[in-house]
């Protein structure tokens, strides 16, 4: 059974990064501009984030078996149409779907991993279930930079068959029946939140190409985020039967690691938002050999997963394991700061190995400590909120890092242009250059250049230096949350 959910839940995890690399070679194939190809990762996002909260209340409904396998087998079937999609509605259409099968997968295949399983076994099970949340958006980027490269653009789509078909297989002979509970649905609560989080998320896609605040979209974007999200806080805290148990969020250790979730989420996927456009268009790597330097911080995570699963089997308080956790991951990231354009691969893979061990150390324990302490059937939903948390903090990193790159990227150029004058003492007086004509311009274009890289390595560090801090100021935070306490036990299934 731990075969089929692992398989699902990394499928689920890569589509979120696969797609990426494939988008230049989309938007010709679709007839689609810079500005609308973007949809394709867009509409996946949202239909994902508004899908994840319902997750609890469909799998007390239908049944949590039923609801996984027809989740995977939608997921097959959306990709297989993403796949043959001839125009970019049809794309966009089906990348919602897409997302709406897939929401589902990582929670339900994280609440099966800890219901069928002794509390005892829990930080090993949650060892492989985060190795596919955790390797998935580093793995994505490099098959889908390789499916594009030697077949095709559509191949980024195709490959979920044959895994899928195996996943869906398992899933149909061995995966358990959990007991149904029947309850109101929350519409208004839905509602709200669905709202609050699609408003979210176009925000963050259309900001950066709409000068954010300078733009009255973005600013009804931003009000219906904030009103929307305060009526949802508001109806959940005072509705007779919320969408998610009160209990949920009176758990001291549920609400720090919804927190660190964000972090999480942050950090990583902003680093891999961030590191492979750099090693590509600064130091020239190309799309497999980008893939190849990553590789180790997967690596990383895999053995670090296994320590601390290993140290909270044998007792070991998981505070302490996620503060040095994030500490670790400060350490790589202070490394990366003191980059610059003469950095060897040494260095790029010394740091992401760095980097894997601290999160891989973060993670175990933090989900461990989550689940200990909330009753079992709290757990699917438990895991919803987890699950979009996570996406919440990676969008948000995603973009926040993206604006402050791109800004800090025309300071510093603005202020390493401003040296480039005749009075310099460089060998080259630039205010005679317009004597050589076509051959003087070529040169200032070639000086020009070299100011964007050297611009865009400072606001790369810049940017590095920001994630820093952010994961030294979470560390002590570990500590907010309870010590050990003996995990709540499993669920009784039905085999």
């Amino acid at each position: 059974m731990i075969l089929g959910v692992m398989a699902a839940s990394l499928l689920q995890i890569l589509d979120t990064t696969i797609a990426n690399v494939a988008l230049p070679h989309m938007q010709s194939s679709l007839g689609a501009t810079v500005d609308t190809v973007t949809w394709v990762l867009t509409s996946y996002i949202i239909a994902s984030a508004v899908a994840l909260p319902i997750t609890g209340w469909l799998a007390d409904r239908i049944g949590a078996r039923r609801l996984f396998i027809l989740s995977v087998a939608g997921f097959i079937s959306v990709s297989m149409l993403c796949g043959i999609a001839q125009n970019l509605e049809e794309m966009v259409a089906f990348r919602a779907l897409q997302g709406v099968a897939g929401a589902f997968i990582a929670p339900l295949s994280q609440a099966f991993m800890l219901d069928t399983t002794r509390p005892s076994r829990h930080p090993q099970v949650m060892a492989i279930w985060g190795m596919g949340i955790m390797i998935g958006p580093i793995l994505g980027p490099i098959l889908g930079g390789w499916l594009t490269e030697t077949a095709n653009w559509r191949w980024v789509f195709f490959v979920n068959l044959p895994v899928g078909a195996l996943s869906l297989a398992i899933l149909i002979t061995c995966l358990p029946q959990r007991p149904q509970r029947r309850r109101r649905f929350d519409l208004t609560g839905f509602a709200l939140m669905a709202v609050a989080l699609a408003a979210f998320q176009l925000l963050l896609d259309r900001g950066n190409q709409l000068d954010w605040l300078a733009s009255g979209e973005i600013w009804a974007y931003l009000l219906v985020t904030l009103s929307a999200t305060w009526m949802a806080v508001v109806h959940f805290a005072t509705a007779p039967a919320p969408m998610f148990e009160r209990a949920l969020f009176a758990d001291r250790n549920f609400a720090i690691a919804l927190f660190f979730m964000i972090v999480i989420g942050i950090v990583m996927f902003a680093v891999m938002a961030l590191l492979p456009p750099m090693l590509q268009n600064l130091f020239g790597y190309g799309v497999i050999d980008t893939g190849i330097v990553l590789m180790p911080r997967g690596v990383g995570i895999l053995i670090s997963m296994q320590v601390s699963g290993l140290l909270m089997r044998r007792g070991i308080d998981a505070r302490p394991v996620v503060a040095s956790g994030f500490l670790i991951c400060a350490v790589s990231l202070w490394q990366m700061a003191h980059w610059s354009l003469a950095v060897d691969e040494m260095h790029v893979i010394v740091s992401g190995l760095l980097q894997g061990l601290g999160m891989g150390l973060v993670f175990i324990p933090l989900q461990v400590s989550a689940f200990a302490t909330l009753s079992p059937s709290l757990r699917t939903d438990g895991s919803s909120l987890l699950n979009l948390f996570r996406s919440l903090g990676a969008s948000a990193g995603i973009s926040w890092m993206t604006v402050l790159l791109a800004r800090n990227l025309q300071t510093a150029h603005a202020d390493l242009g401003s040296h480039v004058t005749a009075a310099t003492g460089s060998i080259v007086d630039f205010s005679t250059t317009d004597r050589f004509q076509v051959l003087g311009d070529m040169a200032m274009t070639l000086v020009d250049a070299e100011v964007n890289r050297q611009a865009a390595m400072i606001a790369y560090i810049d940017d590095f230096w920001l994630m820093m801090w952010i994961t030294i100021a979470a560390a002590p935070l570990a500590f907010l949350m309870r010590g050990n306490t003996r995990p709540a036990g499993p669920v009784t299934l039905a085999e």
